[in-house]
């Protein structure tokens, strides 16, 4: 059986994981037209990331899911320390880049490779997290968490609204989205159809 909660955090990895490889495609792109980015765009998808993965998703995993599995089985506990840190670390990394792409459109060329090496990093960061939650944890929880654990789960990231996923934006985000899916290259597209 297959739980909500379940499907909505690989859904919502593969629109992040959607959004972080765009963002890797434009700056590409630019570069090798000799072109700067579309600053505005790009601020607009870091905002996504910070806002709708780091504060609404991570939260729901460290404050609810990991607790869960560490009450059902000592199994992968050192594992949910490490992704409960990458967690935290993933808010102070999300503002390095979000600095980076600052010093890049205030002060331009010189700060480009940094910011592009930012990007990668924080990139590579995040594909390796939620790689392995969906290697190990999500596989240990489906055989380890009860009915009622799954109930409470499932609405809690049911409640999640993460526009990318195919959800009906709030209203106070739809002009982002909308700006989002705008500047993403066609061949990639963003969003997991339901």
């Amino acid at each position: 059986m297959t739980h909500a909660a379940m499907r909505i955090i690989r859904d919502e990895h593969s629109a992040l994981s959607a959004m972080l490889r765009s963002i890797v495609l434009l700056l590409a792109d630019h570069r090798r037209q000799g072109t700067l980015p579309d600053f505005a765009a790009l601020r607009a998808m870091l905002f996504y990331v910070d806002e709708f993965p780091e504060k609404r998703h991570h939260r729901k995993e460290s404050e609810l899911l990991f607790p869960k599995l560490r009450a059902r089985t000592p199994m992968s506990r050192e594992l949910l320390d490490r992704l409960d840190d990458d967690h935290a670390r993933g808010e102070r990394r999300i503002r390095d880049v979000e600095h980076a792409l600052l010093a890049f459109e205030m002060l331009g060329e010189p700060r480009r490779q940094a910011f592009e090496q930012a990007v990668e990093r924080y990139v590579e960061f995040y594909l390796s997290h939620m790689a392995l939650e969906e290697r190990e944890i999500l596989p240990l929880a489906e055989r380890v968490l009860t009915q009622d654990d799954w109930a409470q789960l499932d609405d809690a990231f049911g409640a999640n609204q993460d526009p990318l996923t195919g959800c009906q934006p709030e209203s106070d985000y739809e002009a982002l989205f909308t700006r989002i899916v705008n500047a993403v290259p066609a061949p990639i597209g963003l969003g997991v159809q339901h």
